[in-house]
């Protein structure tokens, strides 16, 4: 969901260069994986890494929920979304060489990323909640 919101941003005009180009990019860098598998194996392979983390991110949610039951889906989103942002892309994304970090980056780079999380988290967290309400009413 994250990666076609990035990918249909990009086309419409509406997101700059997104973090999925940014990290491969830095996969290729890497690995020399464009020369060996193409610019879309190489996307396939961010993809794959995405999606792995995305899973990864969204095992933190449960416990998350139970320590903090009385906040909104939304908003407990939009906070697990804020902390994932500040930890993965403000802190460990600049150390890796992923990203220039978000002071180079500027404001609309910078919101666009911190949005883009927002949105994953929120619809984790509205998802999550949907199947949790699922299974209470079985």
């Amino acid at each position: 969901m994250t990666t076609a919101a990035m990918f249909a941003g990009r086309k419409t005009g509406v997101l700059s260069k997104t973090l999925d180009r940014d990290s491969v990019d830095w996969i290729d860098n890497l690995t020399g994986s464009r020369e060996l598998i193409g610019d879309a194996g190489t996307s396939a392979v961010e993809l794959a890494n995405h999606l792995g983390a995305s899973v990864g991110f969204a095992a933190f949610y449960p416990p998350l929920r139970r320590a903090l039951p009385g906040v909104p889906p939304v908003l407990l989103g939009v906070l697990f979304g804020t902390g994932l942002y500040v930890v993965n892309i403000a802190g460990i994304a600049p150390v890796l060489g992923i990203t220039e970090g978000e002071v180079a980056a500027g404001p609309r780079k910078a919101a666009e990323r911190w949005s883009l999380h927002v949105l994953q988290t929120v619809v984790t967290a509205l998802a999550i909640e949907a199947f949790a309400d699922d299974l209470d009413n079985d």
